[in-house]
């Protein structure tokens, strides 16, 4: 008995969550070790068809990259990255296509279908809705840095991403893009993600990671923080304690509240149901990042 009042607790804690972000838009990047988890994907799938069906407005931004280096492995072609990225040349382009727009966009949407949800994939072959130019990038001596067929989203389609989640159905779209010739370009998860954010204003941004957040010590789950300010998060860069690769994750995240998304969170998504608990939860299970606002309320998911 006490197991199933301490259930029904946790509905009614849920409650005031699911009325509060009720119509609202939340953008959520899937990627990373995620991808490589059918089990954790599942469960990531089948949180994005709760929060649908409770009245929330989830919108998927996916990557894919490990299943594209394996694909690349197979035809013989070898990965090179460049700061962080991706060199694309026109063989690897067709990969990246096949790989990530193609199989892993729409298998993500037939799961979700199966799983009770509804969902459409927005790929090259349906309707596109990222549209960009290429990336430019210097070096250390501020040459141009030559990436092949990368590119950065300039334009999103809103109105096909917002038409589809008032008809209750979950947006499925790939981290890639056409220039205004019509060429496709790889772009970046995270950078596609924040785009999305920015462009349908949405209540939060959610970037299902390998870490829990942000921690005082990388080291250590223990040392999660909460919440952060943009002012906060900020300094911390400055003085070192956020390093590595959470730098462009935490940057992305101040840019994106810098144009008008309420919150973004970071949470390792191969916590089961870690989406659900980080939204509908107060305590949340990963670290927030908000505004400087005055008034603001601090919490795992407010």
């Amino acid at each position: 008995m006490d197991a199933a009042i301490q259930k029904a607790d946790t509905l009614i804690e849920a409650l005031g969550w699911i009325r509060r972000f009720k119509d609202k838009v939340t953008v959520i990047k899937v990627g990373g070790s995620v991808m490589e988890d059918p089990n954790s994907l599942r469960h990531v799938l089948l949180d994005l068809v709760f929060m649908a069906t409770v009245g929330m407005r989830p919108v998927v931004v996916h990557g894919g990259g490990a299943a594209i280096s394996r694909a690349m492995d197979e035809a013989g072609i070898e990965a090179r990255f460049i700061q962080g990225r991706r060199y694309t040349d026109d063989a690897t382009l067709a990969i990246v296509e096949r790989i990530l727009a193609g199989e892993t966009n729409e298998r993500m949407a037939r799961e979700i279908e199966q799983l009770g949800g509804r969902a459409m994939n927005l790929n090259f072959r349906t309707t596109n809705v990222l549209f960009g130019e290429r990336l430019t990038l210097t070096d250390a001596a501020g040459r141009s840095v030559d990436l092949g067929r990368v590119g950065a989203v300039t334009r999103v389609d809103r109105s096909v991403i917002e038409n589809l989640c008032y008809a209750g159905q979950i947006p499925v779209i790939p981290s890639m893009c056409l220039d205004d010739a019509g060429g496709k370009l790889n772009v970046n998860a995270d950078t596609a993600a924040t785009a999305v954010a920015q462009a349908v204003r949405a209540e939060k941004l959610v970037f299902l990671s390998d870490v829990n957040g942000v921690r005082r010590d990388k080291s250590d789950p223990a040392s999660r923080i909460d919440s952060l300010t943009a002012s906060e998060a900020r300094r911390w860069i400055a003085a070192g304690w956020i390093e590595s690769g959470m730098i462009p994750k935490v940057e992305a995240c101040l840019d994106t509240l810098a144009h008008g998304v309420g919150k973004v969170h970071i949470i390792d998504g191969r916590l089961r149901h870690s989406l659900l608990l980080e939204v509908y939860t107060t305590q949340g299970v990963g670290t927030q990042i908000v505004r400087d606002d005055p008034g603001r309320e601090v919490g795992g998911s407010s």
